[in-house]
This record gives C-alpha cells, sequence and structure tokens, in this order.
C-alpha cells in the first residue's frame, strides 16, 4: 500500500495533515487507499487537483456533533415526548459544536480533511408541513450564524466562491421536501410557502420524499403514478422563485415527469444508476437522461447498502464513470448523502440507555431490504480526496473531474437564481 509519506509531498500537503490529526480520519484514508491501490503520480495529482478545485457536494450534511449522552437521558427520564427527545437529539447533532469547543475542533478538522467548500445541506425534515421543515433550517441557521467565520450559509451562488477565496465553509440550505400551505383553498395560496422559505434560505427541495403525497410518487411506491397537476404548479412556482427541483427520493416516473416540466436545470441530487446497481433509490438511463436534457445533473451517493457489494470506493466511482460515459461530465456531480460522525458518538449514545421503540415517519419508510446499515469507511464523507484520486485512476480529464466536484453544482444554482436566464 503507497506510504502515508506521499501525503505530504507537493501542494495539496494540508489534505495529508488534516487527515493525520484525527485517527479516525486517518483510518477512512487508508481503507480508500487499500481499496485504490493508486500510483505514486495517481496520488500526488489527484490530492493536487483536489486541493485546487471548487468542490460543492450536490447534497449532504455538514459534519455532525456528538449528543451529550447524559443530557439526553435527563430528557427521557423526567418524561419528554418521542417527539421532544427526537428534537433535543436533531439539535445537538446539527449545531452542538457551535457551543462545544472539543466538538468544534473535531468538525472542523473534518471540513478541512475532506476539502469541501460547501455542502447543499439537508435543512429541512422529510414532508410538506413548514413547521416540521423549519426545525432543522433553525438548528443550522444557529450554527452558521455562531461559526459564521469558519462556516457560514451561502445566500447565493457567489457566496460559494467568496468561501472559497477565503479558505471558508460554507452550507446551500435544502429541504427535504416542498412546503405546503395544507389547507387546499387555491393552488397560490397551497404553494405560497414556497417562496417563504426560499427567503429564509432554503435553495432546492424534494418534490417527494420515498413516499406518495400530493405532488408526485417517491422512490418507494410500487405503484410509479407520477406527478400530479399540483406538483407540475410547485415546480413551475419553484422555477420562478429560484429554487432547484430535486427529485432525488422520487420514482421513475415522477422524475421524467418534473425534467419535462421544469424550465429551468433540474437535478437528482443524490442518486445511482440503475445499469450499474438496481435499486429504488437510483435512475434508469431515461431518467438521467431527461435530467441531463434540463442542463441538469445527477449527484452520486456514497451509501453502501445503495451501491451494491462490496459498496466501497470502487463501486461509487463506477456510478460515476458509467454516467460520465453515457451522459457527459457535464452532468454528474457528487452527492455523498453521508456525514462525518465524530469519534466520541458511540460513548456519548450508550449514556443515553434504552430508549422506547417509536414507529417510523411515514414519509421516510423504506420497502425491506432498500436499506441497511452497512458501510465502507472508503466512504467515510472525509474521503472526498480520495475519490478524485480514483477519478485520475480511470482517466477522466482533469476539467471533466472539475465540473464532477463542484462547477456542474454551480452551472445549475447560477442558471436557477433568479434573474438568470
Amino acid at each position: 500500500m503507497t506510504s502515508r509519506r506521499a501525503f505530504l509531498s507537493g501542494s495539496a500537503a494540508l489534505l495529508a495533515q488534516a487527515a493525520e490529526v484525527n485517527p479516525q480520519i486517518q483510518r477512512s484514508r487508508d481503507a480508500a487507499l487499500a481499496v485504490l491501490k493508486p500510483s505514486q503520480r495517481h496520488l500526488e495529482h489527484g490530492l493536487e487537483l483536489h486541493a485546487q478545485s471548487l468542490v460543492v457536494e450536490s447534497y449532504g450534511f455538514s459534519p455532525r456533533s456528538a449528543v451529550d449522552g447524559d443530557a439526553v437521558r435527563r430528557a427521557i427520564e423526567a418524561g419528554a415526548s418521542a417527539a421532544e427527545v427526537e428534537d433535543l437529539n436533531t439539535d445537538m447533532l446539527l449545531s452542538r459544536v457551535a457551543e462545544d469547543p472539543a466538538q468544534r475542533r473535531e468538525y472542523l478538522d473534518a471540513w478541512r480533511a475532506s476539502g469541501v467548500t460547501c455542502v447543499l445541506q439537508n435543512a429541512g425534515q422529510e414532508g410538506s408541513s413548514p413547521q416540521r421543515l423549519l426545525k432543522r433550517l433553525a438548528y443550522l441557521t444557529y450554527l452558521t450564524d455562531m461559526m459564521s467565520g469558519e462556516v457560514s450559509r451561502a445566500a447565493t451562488p457567489g457566496d460559494i466562491e467568496t468561501a472559497k477565496k477565503q479558505n471558508r465553509h460554507c452550507l446551500y440550505m435544502t429541504a427535504n421536501g416542498v412546503p405546503l400551505a395544507q389547507q387546499w383553498s387555491s393552488e397560490a395560496d397551497e404553494l405560497s410557502w414556497i417562496r417563504v422559505f426560499f427567503q429564509l434560505g432554503v435553495r432546492m427541495m424534494h418534490l417527494t420524499y420515498n413516499r406518495r403525497n400530493v405532488l408526485g410518487d417517491g422512490c418507494a411506491e410500487p405503484a410509479n403514478a407520477g406527478l400530479s397537476d399540483l406538483g407540475k404548479a410547485a415546480i413551475a412556482e419553484m422555477n420562478r422563485v429560484g429554487v432547484i427541483v430535486d427529485v432525488a427520493h422520487s420514482g421513475w416516473r415522477t422524475s421524467l415527469e418534473a425534467a419535462k416540466a421544469s424550465s429551468k436545470p433540474m437535478v437528482a441530487s443524490h442518486t445511482g444508476a440503475v445499469e450499474v446497481r438496481r435499486h429504488i433509490r437510483a435512475k434508469p438511463d431515461e431518467v438521467l437522461r431527461a435530467i441531463a436534457d434540463t442542463g441538469g445533473y445527477s449527484g452520486v451517493y456514497s451509501v453502501t447498502s445503495f451501491l451494491g457489494d462490496p459498496g466501497d470506493i470502487n463501486d461509487m466511482l463506477n456510478h460515476i464513470e458509467y454516467m460520465v460515459k453515457r451522459f457527459g461530465a457535464d452532468h454528474v456531480a457528487i452527492g455523498t448523502d453521508l456525514a462525518y460522525i465524530p469519534s466520541t458518538s458511540n460513548a456519548e449514545y450508550k449514556k443515553v440507555g434504552p430508549r422506547p421503540r417509536s414507529r417510523q415517519f411515514y414519509e421516510a419508510m423504506w420497502p425491506a431490504g432498500a436499506l441497511d446499515n452497512r458501510s465502507h469507511p472508503s466512504l467515510s464523507w472525509t474521503n472526498w480526496p480520495m475519490i478524485t484520486v480514483g477519478m485520475v485512476q480511470r482517466g477522466i480529464p482533469d476539467d471533466s473531474i472539475r465540473k464532477i466536484l463542484g462547477g456542474n453544482v454551480m452551472r445549475v444554482a447560477r442558471a436557477v437564481w433568479p434573474g438568470k436566464a
């Protein structure tokens, strides 16, 4: 295996040093090296290219915090409801680094090791309730307010470029649902929350999650019924306001019809190619082509159970390579759908002790066998530089790699931004 010292050559040394600060990050880096087995030339060129590129994740998560296990346990012992415990847990996962110096150090180490400037951040829980969608947005708004000098909220595509120039990181907020008034009085009233959430900073929205809603069918619905009339109206309003349409969790027919309905580039922010690995979260060629024809992109995920066996970094690269060859590098991105998990997480969860079982949220229900708890260390979120090394190994040109790493996300963000053609 290539020695660790190889990381310290060239101008990309900071990526290596950031990994070596944290043993957990270094173990993941070593796991990727063991799978890829890059030559010295490919390794150094990939790291250099990654360090120079503007890296923007098409869908994912800021590095997580560890919960305060004692505080969660106390809340349970005090009789907190399941919803209250869930909110407390999510608040801690997303924003505790703003208040805990040790957590903050590990959080920033993960950002630096990844070489990522911006994440299109999941900032809204699955569903269409405005009140429910607001919670994660509030937690992350607090985080970026408290850490604005290091990790800020990007309001415009230009803010992302500024963050790169200033060696900072940023979040471009997204929602896992389209907020709906749910009063059913008129089409305009029903969709009025889209602009409100845009004004609050949300720049991309899932049309559906796994299940069916009033806009269309999710990827887990066997009927594959497609887009509703209200769904078409929601896309028109998102196009008008400046919100990117995302069909990552939508059914195949819903995705295809959304691409035909959208007047702006639209995306499947984190998905895969059915021809590489058949899964409900992957898209067939017809859908991937339709998305590309809008000027949009499909982001490749890093979830082991979606990628197949063994579900490692090479399996992820198989999807990237297939999409590049089939649809062109202008229409491929990376949306890992993963987060960095802090080294103290397991210990903190043990402090919580047993929790009552709770029912799964309807929108997030998965069919049997579609999701499991497998993970592969080569796919750790901090291994973004290794994904670039893998693309170099496969002969993808540097200009194409830059597009996949962030150029395509930036192009679509600008095209959808209000007032742009």
